[in-house]
């Protein structure tokens, strides 16, 4: 009995450990959402914000928090964040978690963090990504977003770019090129949050999740709309 007892003993402690890693990563997961819902709220705040009249039309969102953009000569940016797309209901799916890597040439130095909002026309673009990653500027480029309050307060400009793009850095519109830099989708956080089946094609596709962060997050969103 008392082998039994020693013998069960670290089977204990590793189920124990198994439980606490897996709840410590999915608590990443959810601060990452959470740092994307605190980055619409300040967009929203500000005086001239993403318009109403955009985010109606258009049909994907990502939201990178704290985008690292930094340079000695030659520059680079990584950021971590989360990619939505609009359902046939018009509810925002759940959310897929992916990557932002670039780099650029010519005279720079320093880092800067800044917030990034890209907002897409065609949510094709990132529900056919799948498991894979795509560069911004290729075939898809990106311009810097209008801003506006209301959906009717500018009249100056056509929704036709298939990606605006908007960066805030203490708070302020920071300006931000992202033509270059690569999107991929973040298949470890993904599976760490979801589960190891997790795929981004099918999260794309359902809003069915239950998660409080992720029903703050939508909530957050429609404020835009």
């Amino acid at each position: 009995m008392k082998r039994f007892k020693f013998l069960g003993l670290p089977l204990l402690l590793s189920a124990f450990i198994v439980l606490t890693s897996a709840k410590a990563t999915q608590e990443k997961g959810t601060e990452k959402i959470n740092q994307a819902t605190s980055v619409l709220k300040d967009f929203s705040k500000m005086k001239e914000t993403i318009p109403h009249q955009l985010i109606e039309e258009y049909e994907g969102i990502v939201i990178i928090p704290k985008l690292i953009n930094a340079g000695f000569g030659i520059g680079g940016k990584r950021g971590q964040g989360l990619a939505m797309v609009k359902l046939a209901d018009g509810k925002w799916s759940d959310p897929v978690f992916v990557t932002l890597t670039g780099g650029s040439i010519g005279f720079q130095i320093g880092v800067q963090s800044v917030d990034m909002v890209l907002v897409f026309h065609h949510k094709g673009v990132l529900t056919e990504v799948k498991d894979g990653d795509f560069t911004i500027g290729g075939d898809i480029s990106a311009a810097a977003g209008p801003v506006g309050r209301s959906s009717t307060a500018s009249t100056d400009y056509k929704l036709q770019a298939e990606v605006y793009s908007y960066s805030r850095s203490k708070g302020l519109f920071a300006g931000i090129s992202v033509n270059g830099s690569n999107l991929a989708i973040n298949k470890s956080a993904n599976a760490e949050f979801y589960g190891d089946d997790a795929d981004s094609g099918d999260i794309f596709g359902r809003a069915t999740s239950t998660n409080a962060a992720i029903t703050k997050l939508k909530a957050t969103l429609d404020v835009f709309k």
